[in-house]
C-alpha cells in the first residue's frame, strides 16, 4: 500500500487543484515539474507500481534514488500545503491565540515592543475568554520574559494570572488523562459485549485519583470533558436515562449560569451532543431533536467550524426522525451524506451505511436495505475488534431479518446458527464454584435473552405457519423482560419489534413506533 497515494486520495477534488496549484508555485524548473508530475500520477484512478513510476518520471535512464527524493519534497509539499488550509480554515480561538502569539514574537524580535505587547493583551483576552489555557500558558511565558519592557504589564500583576491559568490548565489536563484512561478500560469490555464489568469503581477510582470530583460546571470545557468521562461510563452502563437527566441538569445550569461565549461554541456542540444522544436513547425523541436543532443553528452561525461530532449530528437527526414517523425525512438527510462519505471516518461511514439499511427496512426496502449492509465491506473479525461484539452482533441479527424479507430462509438460518454459536463459543456455560463463592453461569451468560429471541426466528423459518400459532405469539410476547427495559437499546426494541409485528399480521414499522414510544 502506498501511504503517500493513500493521503493524496483523502483530498476533494476541489483540494486537489488548489494542491496542484500551491505545487506550481513553490517548484523550481525541472524539479518543479517532476513534483506535479508525481502528484498527478499517484491521484490516477489506477494505481501504478514503483516501477512503473519511475519509468515514467525517468523515461531515459530510470532513477530510483532520485524517484524517494521525489516523493519526500511531495510530501513536504503535501504537509506545508495542510498546514496553510488549515490555517485558513481553522476560525477556533485557538487559532486565533496562536496567531496573536506568533505575531507578537515577531515583532519583539523585529523591536517593536509595544504592539508586540499589544497584541499579547489581545491574545490574552481572547484566551479567558475561550478557556485557552494551553495557548495562554504560552501567552504569560512570553508576557514574563518580556516583563522588563516600559510598554509591559507589572509582573506581579501577570504572575497571579498565570498561576490561576496554571492551575486551571492542570486540571484540564488531568480530565483529558482520566478520559483517556476511562475509554481504554471500557474498551475490552465493548468488544467482550456484555461481561460484567465494574463501571462504577473503574469511574470512581480514575476521579477519586486525578481529583475531579468536584470538578463539574467549572467550565464550558471541563465540563464537555467530564461529561465525555461519564458518558463513556453511561454507554457500558446502559443507564441512558440516569445520564438524560444528569447532562441536562449541568447543561442547563451552565447555560444559566455562565452562558456560552461564542469562542467555547465547540464544547458547547460537544454537551449537546451529548445531551441529545443521551435524549435519544432515552426515547425522548422530540427533545433530542430540540437540542440537535440547537445545535444546527450554532452550526450555521459558524459555517467553517469542524468537529468530531458534525456527520453525528446528522445521524442522530434521522434515527430520532425514524421514532417520530418521519422516517422518509431520515433517510434524505443520510443519503445526501452518503454522497460525501469520502469526507467521513471509517466509523461514521460504517454508521451511516449500517444506519440506511434500518431505515431502509422500516420503508420496506429490503434490497437497498441488504445493499446498504453488503456495502460494509468489512469480515466479522474486523467489525468485532474494531467496533466491538454488540456492534457485531447487531449487524448480523439485521442481515438475517433481511434475508428473511427477501425470501432467502437458508440463508437467514445460516446466519442465525453463526450469530449462536459466536455467543456459544464466548460465553460458555461455567459451573458454580463454592470455594470461589462464584453462581453457575449459563450457556451464553448475559446474552441468553439474544440466544431466546433467535431461537424464536429460527422456530419461524423452519416452520412459517408458527406465526398464525397463539402459542407461538404468546412466548413472543413474553419474551425476557429485558425487551422493555429503558436501558435497552432501541436496535433490539427494532428487532424485537419485527418478530412481534409478524405475530400480529401488522405491519413492523407501525408495531416499531407504538413499542418504542409506549
Amino acid at each position: 500500500m502506498d501511504d503517500l497515494r493513500t493521503t493524496l486520495l483523502t483530498l476533494s477534488p476541489d483540494d486537489r487543484r488548489d494542491f496542484g496549484r500551491f505545487i506550481q508555485r513553490q517548484r523550481r524548473k525541472v524539479a518543479g515539474r517532476l513534483d506535479s508530475r508525481l502528484f498527478e500520477l499517484l491521484v490516477r484512478a489506477k494505481p501504478l507500481k514503483p516501477e512503473q513510476l519511475v519509468a515514467q518520471l525517468y523515461p531515459d535512464e530510470p532513477n530510483p534514488v532520485a524517484y524517494y527524493a521525489l516523493r519526500k519534497r511531495l510530501m513536504r509539499h503535501l504537509t506545508d500545503y495542510l498546514l496553510l488550509r488549515q490555517r485558513q480554515l481553522d476560525s477556533t480561538a485557538a487559532a486565533t491565540v496562536r496567531g496573536h502569539l506568533t505575531l507578537a514574537q515577531y515583532l519583539f524580535e523585529a523591536g517593536i515592543p509595544r504592539l508586540a505587547w499589544n497584541t499579547l493583551r489581545k491574545a490574552e483576552k481572547l484566551g479567558r475568554e475561550s478557556e485557552q489555557y494551553e495557548q495562554l500558558n504560552a501567552v504569560y511565558n512570553l508576557q514574563i520574559q518580556h516583563a522588563d519592557s516600559p510598554h509591559a504589564e507589572p509582573l506581579d500583576e501577570i504572575l497571579p494570572r498565570y498561576r490561576l491559568n496554571k492551575k486551571a490548565a492542570d486540571e484540564e489536563e488531568r480530565a483529558n488523562i482520566a478520559d483517556s484512561l476511562l475509554r481504554q478500560r471500557l474498551r475490552e469490555a465493548r468488544v467482550r459485549g456484555r461481561a460484567a464489568v465494574s463501571v462504577d469503581d473503574i469511574l470512581q477510582k480514575i476521579l477519586a485519583e486525578y481529583d475531579l470530583q468536584e470538578a463539574f460546571a467549572r467550565s464550558p470545557s471541563l465540563l464537555s470533558r467530564l461529561m465525555s468521562i461519564t458518558r463513556n461510563a453511561m454507554l457500558v452502563r446502559r443507564d441512558f436515562t440516569s445520564f438524560a437527566v444528569f447532562i441536562e441538569r449541568c447543561y442547563k445550569l451552565m447555560e444559566r449560569r455562565h452562558g456560552f461565549a461564542p469562542a467555547q461554541r465547540g464544547h458547547q456542540l460537544k454537551l449537546l451532543y451529548m445531551l441529545a444522544h443521551a435524549l435519544y436513547r432515552s426515547r425522548r425523541f422530540a427533545d433530542s431533536v430540540a437540542y440537535l436543532e440547537k445545535a444546527q443553528a450554532l452550526l450555521a452561525a459558524a459555517p467553517g467550524r469542524q468537529l468530531a461530532e458534525g456527520p453525528r449530528f446528522t445521524f442522530l437527526l434521522a434515527a430520532n426522525y425514524a421514532f417520530l414517523s418521519r422516517n422518509a425525512e431520515g433517510i434524505q438527510l443520510l443519503e445526501k451524506v452518503l454522497r460525501d462519505a469520502k469526507s467521513l471516518t471509517t466509523a461514521d461511514d460504517l454508521t451511516l451505511r449500517f444506519q440506511l439499511s434500518f431505515h431502509y427496512f422500516a420503508e420496506g426496502k429490503f434490497a437497498k436495505a441488504n445493499q446498504a449492509l453488503l456495502s460494509l465491506a468489512r469480515t466479522d473479525h474486523w467489525l468485532e475488534q474494531h467496533l466491538g461484539l454488540e456492534w457485531l452482533l447487531n449487524r448480523n441479527i439485521g442481515e438475517a431479518l433481511i434475508q428473511v424479507e427477501l425470501n432467502n430462509p437458508e440463508l437467514a438460518l445460516n446466519r442465525i446458527k453463526a450469530i449462536e454459536r459466536t455467543i456459544r463459543e464466548q460465553f460458555p456455560a461455567v459451573p458454580a464454584d463454592a470455594e470461589a463463592g462464584t453462581a453457575a453461569v449459563p450457556l451464553g451468560g448475559p446474552y441468553i435473552p439474544v440466544l431466546t429471541y433467535l431461537g424464536m426466528v429460527r422456530e419461524l423459518l423452519e416452520n412459517p405457519i408458527a406465526e398464525h400459532d397463539h402459542d407461538f405469539a404468546n412466548r413472543v410476547s413474553h419474551i425476557p423482560h429485558f425487551i422493555s427495559e429503558e436501558r435497552e437499546d432501541l436496535q433490539v426494541i427494532s428487532f424485537y419489534s419485527w418478530l412481534r409485528a409478524r405475530t400480529l399480521g401488522r405491519p413492523y414499522y407501525e408495531v416499531l413506533l407504538e413499542i418504542a414510544n409506549g
